[in-house]
């Protein structure tokens, strides 16, 4: 029976652990193997962006061109294995496909691939530096990982005010936008209303490009009543993250990895994941 039971057990055993053993390695940095392979991953990263970055380089692309080429063919196909590795050692490989990293992970390869059929998409795997956000978990700046964590809570947690923010500026520069047609017309260079809404979205952000400008004292005056909401209007959105902060102000984030969906930002003394109930 001992014999049996040997011979049954093994298999499934032996994949739990080869996925436990992975999981810790690819997700976690407490361990040494951990920190190991996040360090040659953010290496391997910053020369991949290099490469690209070179690359775009017409000097240099037509020289080292064929070794850029390759050099981007070598990372792409680490960054596909490694992205099928942690699709493997995850309990729900969808919920770390829909999460932000996973995101970034299958954006970081995908580039190459449509270069294939669409010449010159390769230079977006310059997205792969947003990868380098793991070095707060490498270098245990758990402070630093509590902040981004607590910034995202309350980004999700304003969500709704903010949308409602957002559609109330539209309307604004809707309005604003047709209301400058109407006074300067062609002859100022408002040509149309949709012109006329992007110079009212470039004044109410105070970013003031000055390629339209009004000529009428009407229309300086209405421009005017924009540069000033739009000095009011950059503190409604901060105010309303600084208050769902201030609601969450205190707690303390671990680094740790959920093994089921590979979400972060967990407190401190959490058992189960509160994204997925998993144990941690």
């Amino acid at each position: 029976m001992c014999i049996l039971a040997r011979k049954d057990l093994p298999p499934e055993k032996d994949r739990a652990r080869w996925r436990q053993d992975l999981h810790t390695v690819i997700f976690e940095a407490d361990t040494r193997a951990g920190k190991a392979f996040d360090v040659l991953l953010i290496i391997s990263i910053l020369l991949s962006v290099a490469a690209v970055m070179l690359d775009s380089i017409g000097s240099v692309r037509a020289v080292y061109g064929n070794l850029l080429y390759g050099i981007e063919w070598f990372f792409t196909l680490l960054f596909t294995a490694e992205y099928v590795l942690r699709l493997l050692c995850v309990g729900r490989p969808s919920k770390y496909a829909a999460s932000f990293f996973g995101a970034v992970d299958l954006l970081a390869i995908v580039p190459t691939y449509i270069s294939l059929f669409l010449p010159g998409s390769q230079y977006l795997l310059a997205i792969r530096i947003l990868r380098i956000l793991r070095i707060f978990r490498i270098l245990k700046l758990v402070p630093y990982l509590g902040e981004a964590a607590l910034l995202m809570q309350a980004m999700r947690a304003s969500g709704r005010k903010i949308a409602v923010f957002l559609y109330t500026v539209m309307t604004l520069v809707v309005i604003f936008g047709s209301l400058m047609y109407v006074i300067e017309g062609e002859g100022s260079g408002f040509t149309s209303i949709p012109l006329s809404i992007y110079w009212a979205i470039v004044t109410l952000t105070t970013v003031g490009y000055g390629d339209i400008s009004p000529q009428t004292s009407l229309g300086q005056m209405v421009a005017s009543v924009v540069m000033i909401c739009g000095y009011a209007i950059i503190a409604v959105p901060t105010g309303i993250v600084t208050v769902e902060m201030s609601h969450l102000f205190g707690r303390k984030i671990s680094t740790q990895a959920c093994p089921e969906c590979s979400a972060e930002g967990h407190d401190a003394d959490a058992v189960h994941c509160r994204f997925c109930g998993a144990r941690l």
